[in-house]
């Protein structure tokens, strides 16, 4: 090797030493924060699996798809909600699908809870946005079992980790939509509203948000889908869900318990989807 690359390698920045005095540091000074934090998630989302579970599959279903015809006013897509999920039912896969419905629909929640304030921050805040591109960028960028490491050591193991992951992976995507859609708001439309003497407020809930649902929706769709990508990997990580029997059949070389647990994953992404799609009045 030439003498430059050597002298280089010869001065390695410890950035790997570095993190881990920082993990050392708060496991040691805020360890008790971080258990309450995985217990209390814990708590609330086995409950509401364990609400979940305590009513016949049929009963679920049946609500799951009402809530679909009620959102969509499309009895196609409820019939296909009854169907899939009575296939799911058939393949002995019901409780796992409940646990990824919960793991899913919470971390969706939680993003766009985090998301969309934040994407209408950045909109307005020019200079909030030059900084927090670049780290949306990393998040986005960054491999998804890098994030197993520190969520690991912070929480332990469980389904609480597992939400916290899959928000922090799925949180970019509508931040970035949200600020898509708020800047892509006509001029006109902003400027018709201050003339009617709008304040900032008003604007906002009459002008920009409206005018950036679609774009925002879009957002909530993205979520979606890529909360439901996390689930295999929080499985690693003791999430329980559709992810586990996945995990099972590639130790085992199980295909027959692949395909099932694939195909169920693949259902439950499609209902989700067209659940929540903005009803453009068509199917």
């Amino acid at each position: 090797m030439d003498p430059i690359s050597e002298l280089i390698r010869s001065v390695k920045i410890p950035i790997g030493q570095w993190g881990k005095s920082f993990f050392d540091f708060l496991t040691s000074n805020f360890e008790w924060l971080f258990d309450s934090i995985a217990g209390a998630l814990t708590f609330l989302l086995q409950g509401m699996i364990n609400i979940m579970l305590w009513f016949p599959p049929i009963v679920v279903v049946a609500a799951i798809a009402a809530l679909a015809w009620w959102l969509q006013r499309s009895w196609k897509i409820a019939l296909f909600v009854v169907l899939g999920l009575l296939f799911i039912v058939n393949q002995n896969l019901w409780k796992e699908t409940v646990e990824t419905i919960v793991l899913v629909v919470a971390a969706a929640a939680a993003s766009m809870a985090i998301g969309v304030p934040v994407g209408i921050w950045a909109a307005h805040k020019s200079s909030v946005w030059s900084w927090l591109n670049p780290v949306l960028d990393l998040m986005q960028t960054m491999p998804t079992f890098v994030y197993l490491i520190p969520v690991l050591i912070l929480f332990g193991l469980g389904i609480a980790p597992g939400l916290i992951v899959t928000v922090i992976f799925a949180a970019p995507a509508p931040i970035r939509l949200t600020y898509l859609g708020i800047t892509s708001v006509p001029k006109p439309m902003i400027e018709a509203g201050e003339a009617f003497g709008a304040t900032k407020r008003q604007l906002l809930w009459k002008v920009e948000l409206p005018a950036a649902l679609p774009t925002i929706m879009a957002g909530l769709t993205q979520c979606i889908m890529l909360c439901l990508s996390m689930v295999v990997i929080a499985a690693l990580i003791g999430a329980n869900g559709l992810g586990k029997p996945v995990v099972r059949a590639l130790n085992t070389v199980n295909i027959p318990l692949g395909l099932e647990a694939g195909l169920a994953i693949v259902i439950l992404a499609i209902i989700l989807d067209r659940m929540s799609r903005v009803r453009m009045g068509g199917v």
